[in-house]
């Protein structure tokens, strides 16, 4: 017989759950939450017992944690703790349990408010925060609540980091990355290959087996500019470097013109890049423009080749079944400026647009469908 205790009920905050649903990536973290709760009560139980070496046999057989439901608002799993009813499995444990539920959410605290941590959790039982949390973006967190407080302490991304780091004994920290780059260096012999980041450091990742003939035609097209995207876990250092690629999840070549690739090599840029002249575009205009193109321009419509302006914008431009088209983007105002020729008729088409909002998006889409199948029926 087991005794079911309603234990936790974390609060998951972010776009990405408002569908009241849980990625399963995210249920890796709620695994990895069980064991150390269970590390941590077995670190409480020795603080009450100097004497001893080590916690007793049976101290933490019988027990469990599941999830037993999903709570109503945003996503709230609910947590509940089975302890089997044996001789081994005494009202202890579930003492020692609770202690190690709350020095875990007060260590959270700790980090979001810039207290002390580790007068909650000793240095070697934080690196647990390198597997919980790592999945979360910006803007997301892991709610936990104490029983009748409505001030939740917060995991995001910064208070995970700051957890990680208050242990001396943490010298790297995994994130989940997404970066574009090119492959010059390969070696099949140790199934490693190098990849240099657009505007960032080169860093040696592993050749899975069923990426290996992505990671070959990526080297092969080196020299003629081939991209990839990787999606995956990648290892920094306490200065927030990137050391190293630890496990890939995607990879991927990308398209000549990728947008997401050719703004990351805009990003680069200084002002007076124009020959002592021309301003450089905003990073967060940039940011922008990409989350404008994933989500509202069409996957099968061909990409446009983009362009500094010297006012700090981006030109896209198009060559279409005799149209040379340019549309100037401003990163400030969110609007563009749509110019269309027609080289045989020598006729223009002239138009502003709010890239604010879809009808923009829209508009442009209706104009390149049409030339876009025309330059694809004459290849």
């Amino acid at each position: 017989m087991k005794n079911s205790i309603q234990f936790l009920s974390p609060r998951i905050v972010g776009e990405r759950f408002d569908g009241h649903s849980i990625p399963l990536e995210m249920l890796k973290d709620l695994a990895v939450l069980e064991e150390m709760i269970i590390e941590v009560a077995k670190w409480c139980y020795l603080q009450d017992n100097p004497q001893r070496t080590r916690t007793p046999r049976g101290f933490t057989d019988g027990i469990s944690l599941n999830l037993t439901a999903i709570g109503d608002g945003s996503v709230v799993p609910r947590i509940c703790l089975n302890i089997a009813a044996t001789e081994l499995s005494t009202p202890a444990n579930q003492i020692y349990l609770e202690r190690a539920r709350r020095n875990i959410v007060d260590a959270i605290d700790a980090a979001e408010h810039d207290q002390p941590i580790v007068r909650h959790l000793p240095e070697p039982l934080l690196g647990f925060f390198d597997r919980i949390g790592r999945g979360l973006r910006d803007g997301e967190a892991i709610e936990f609540n104490y029983p009748n407080t409505d001030k939740p302490a917060r995991l995001n991304k910064i208070t995970r980091r700051k957890l990680l780091l208050a242990s001396s004994q943490v010298q790297e920290v995994t994130e989940e990355v997404s970066l574009r780059g090119t492959i010059p260096e390969a070696n099949q012999a140790k199934m490693t290959f190098e990849l240099q980041v657009i505007n960032g450091p080169r860093v040696v990742a592993p050749i899975a087996p069923h990426y290996h003939s992505t990671v070959l035609k990526a080297f092969n097209g080196y020299c003629h500019g081939a991209r990839i995207l990787l999606l995956g876990v990648g290892r920094y250092n306490r200065f927030d470097r990137l050391q190293s690629i630890e496990t890939i999840e995607h990879l991927s070549l990308l398209d000549s013109n990728d947008i997401a690739a050719r703004l990351d090599e805009l990003r680069a840029l200084k002002n007076g890049w124009l020959d002592g002249k021309g301003f450089a575009p905003a990073s967060e205009g940039l940011d922008w423009l990409a989350n404008r193109f994933e989500s509202l321009y069409p996957d099968d419509l061909p990409l446009p080749y983009l362009y500094p302006t010297a006012e700090g914008g981006i030109q896209a431009e198009w060559s279409l079944h005799g149209h040379e088209i340019t549309l100037e983007i401003s990163l400030d105002t969110h609007r563009g400026e749509w110019n269309a020729l027609n080289m045989e008729t020598e006729e223009a088409m002239e138009q502003i647009l709010d890239l604010d909002e879809r009808e923009g998006w829209d508009w442009l889409a209706t104009q390149i469908q049409p030339l876009s199948g025309a330059s694809r029926n004459e290849r």
